[in-house]
């Protein structure tokens, strides 16, 4: 590319009429099994937040040619309230690499914000590490789904929205509500008695095979140790599910039948104020874009 010749190339915050062209470029040139439409409405999150743009993207001669999608949130952290940016899908085309840098300033110039990446691709994690970013702790487990029996003690499975809406109270049930209708989220509810666990998850590729269920949320890790073997029946015949991928720091306890992953996805996350313990999954990227 004549550089000398070339027209210039600016960044500027996406808002909401530039979300059609977003979603077009992603589709074309990130993940094409994710459709233009699905891509354009991710960043307009389900949950209440003031969000200043939807992230990031580079411009020349009035074509996308570069995007980084941000998805933000308010969250109450031990009484205080936390503004937090996710950053999202990152792609910009090869002939434009040069300037990516600028969109990860422009995102890193917004003040106040936790930031948080949790789905960095190889080459992301060292810049973001030389951007302060902190890493995760993500050990992960595989417990393979089997077909277990059910019995009269065991918890009850479901996903009827009715029933979930009808057994959470308080900020389980807001955390439902504003995840709902958030297109990449699952939700199912275990009761047993009394005792409830809310978990959320998302269905997952690896080596193309979409057939995990990655763990996002786990309200009662107790009651979920207990109940793997229905939950496991559950997603294997209602879903098709073969393994669910559970990272340690949400889930707790392992499973007696799990393995432990070799080299688990990296996350990161880069606060002022925030520990790596007061850092989750939900209002993200994870729960807003179903790849």
């Amino acid at each position: 590319m004549d550089m000398g010749n070339a027209a210039p190339v600016s960044v500027r915050a996406i808002q909401d009429g530039d979300l059609p062209a977003v979603g077009r470029f992603l589709h074309a040139n990130l993940n094409s099994r994710v459709t233009a439409q699905t891509w354009a409405s991710a960043p307009l999150v389900p949950w209440r937040a003031p969000a200043p743009n939807f992230g990031f993207l580079l411009e020349c001669d009035n074509e996308v040619v570069g995007v980084y999608l941000a998805f933000y949130s308010n969250r109450n952290i031990n009484g205080r309230n936390e503004a937090f940016c996710n950053l999202g899908a990152w792609c910009v085309r090869d002939e434009y690499r040069m300037h990516s840098i600028r969109m990860i300033k422009a995102l890193l110039a917004q003040k106040d914000y936790t930031l948080t990446d949790l789905s960095p691709s190889g080459a992301v994690i060292p810049l973001n590490e030389k951007l302060k970013f902190q890493h995760l702790n993500t050990a992960t487990v595989l417990i393979p789904t089997l077909p277990w029996p059910t019995l009269p003690h065991h918890a009850a499975v479901t996903t009827d929205p009715a029933q979930i809406e009808r057994s959470l109270t308080g900020a389980e049930l807001q955390l439902y509500r504003d995840h709902i209708h958030a297109a990449a989220a699952r939700h199912v509810l275990l009761t047993r008695g009394r005792e409830t666990c809310y978990v959320i998850y998302r269905r997952d590729r690896r080596k193309n095979l979409p057939i995990f269920a990655s763990v996002l949320y786990v309200s009662n890790p107790d009651l979920f140790a207990a109940s793997i073997p229905q939950l496991s029946r559950h997603l294997l015949l209602r879903h098709g599910i073969l393994a669910i991928l559970a990272e340690l720091r949400i889930i707790v306890h392992r499973p007696r039948l799990s393995k432990l992953l070799s080299a688990p996805r990296q996350k990161m996350f880069r606060s002022s104020r925030l520990r790596a313990d007061q850092i989750d999954y939900l209002y993200s990227e994870l729960v807003c874009v179903p790849w």
